[in-house]
């Protein structure tokens, strides 16, 4: 089957030679990385993490969202997602690998992480989020290969497969369970400190990542001959228009326990993120930007009629994508370091080499999904050549 990521048309090799582009041009930021360490980063004593574990956070997410197309077909018996389940599992296996590449890049000296394994701390959360990745992919590629090649050869899955695929459902809300965990288990950090993060963590997760699914289920559409079906699609559409209410309304519920209460603590990073700190107003306009675009992708959302447009379906999915994206992928991880807990206001802009290693891993994890949709889709003889 492999051999079917090597064949193509004009497009989609002119595609794959950008990701490679970028992908190389990170990869030589990322080695001026190597060789001066992370001070080309925006990274300081006071913000340890920034940009790249900001996007290990928000990518955890999407590959958690797998679960949600994976779950009504295999124990629901929903048969119309069927045709999409296999591209909800391949988006997993391209997501987890982005994520262990952004704690790859984000490690000083990368080979640290061995440390995780050869001396275990089985009480660190840092220890069981490693361990709940790479099991998770291990099951996601395992799952994905053997589906395939049964589909392949015209016959059902073999039987022991399916509790691997059962057992996969709860690990999957592990994964982003166990990193929510990481940051609601620092009492110095006030913002972060909240008994909700888990579920803000989740329900992000089942917004942002069945959107993502949605987009790529409309480009193959139009680019090849694969049509998951409408009813597939607005199925979806479904699952993101609740998983987006709940988002925001969990984080409705933390401004209100901040503000209300008047923890000037917790107040202080909200503040921070949509008025300013200090001078620091870095954040302001991307949190603002997410607001609206959570407005609009609710609106495009909860209207039955909107939603089942395609074209306004596409600019829900982006709007909730990108605000997700800017609230989880910048303001929630770099906003938990500023205040620092000795009250300074320190300054954190990720800068252009930091930017540029994390645009090449993103194209490290899209080659991947790239590669492997198109050996689904060959698989099952649906792609235009």
């Amino acid at each position: 089957m492999l051999e079917n990521a090597f064949s193509g048309s004009r497009n989609y090799w002119l595609w794959v030679g950008f990701l490679l582009l970028v992908l190389f041009v990170g990869f030589l930021y990322y080695l001026q990385q190597f060789t001066e360490g992370l001070t080309i980063t925006g990274l300081s004593r006071d913000v340890t993490w920034g940009f790249y574990i900001a996007q290990f956070t928000f990518l955890v997410g999407v590959a958690a969202s797998a679960v949600m197309v994976v779950l009504p077909y295999y124990l629901h018996n929903y048969k119309d997602f069927g045709k999409i389940t296999i591209l909800g599992e391949f988006l997993a296996i391209g997501a987890v690998v982005m994520c262990m590449t952004f704690i790859f890049v984000d490690m000083g000296q990368p080979l640290r992480i061995l440390n995780v394994f050869l001396h275990p701390t089985l009480n660190s959360m840092m220890f069981w989020d490693s361990v709940s990745l790479l099991g998770y992919l291990i099951l996601n590629v395992i799952i994905s290969m053997v589906t395939l090649a049964s589909e392949k050869k015209g016959i059902p899955p073999p039987k022991w497969i399916k509790p691997i695929i059962i057992f996969s459902i709860p690990w999957a809300v592990s994964i982003h369970t166990v990193t929510a965990f990481l940051y609601s288990g620092l009492a110095a950090r006030p913002f972060w400190l909240t008994a909700i993060m888990a579920p803000r963590f989740l329900a992000t997760a089942f917004a942002a990542g069945p959107a993502l699914l949605i987009l790529f289920c409309l480009i193959l559409r139009k680019l090849t001959k694969f049509d998951p079906g409408d009813k597939a699609i607005q199925g979806v559409a479904v699952i993101v228009t609740y998983a987006m209410i709940l988002n925001v309304f969990f984080f409705l519920l933390e401004l209100f326990t901040a503000l209300y209460s008047g923890i000037h603590e917790h107040s202080l990073h909200f503040k921070l993120l949509y008025f300013g700190l200090e001078g620091n107003s870095f954040l302001v306009p991307w949190m603002w930007t997410s607001v609206t675009l959570a407005v609009i992708s609710l609106i495009l959302l909860i209207v039955p009629k909107y939603r089942k447009n395609v074209n306004l379906l596409a600019i829900a999915c982006v709007t909730t994508f990108l605000s997700i994206w800017i609230d989880k992928g910048m303001g929630l991880i770099i906003a938990g370091f500023i205040p620092n807990p000795l009250g300074k206001v320190v300054m954190y802009i990720p800068t252009f080499p930091e930017i540029m290693i994390s645009l090449g891993v993103y194209a490290l994890g899209f080659l991947i999904i790239t590669a492997l949709y198109k050996i689904a889709l060959s698989v099952r003889r649906e792609l235009k050549y």
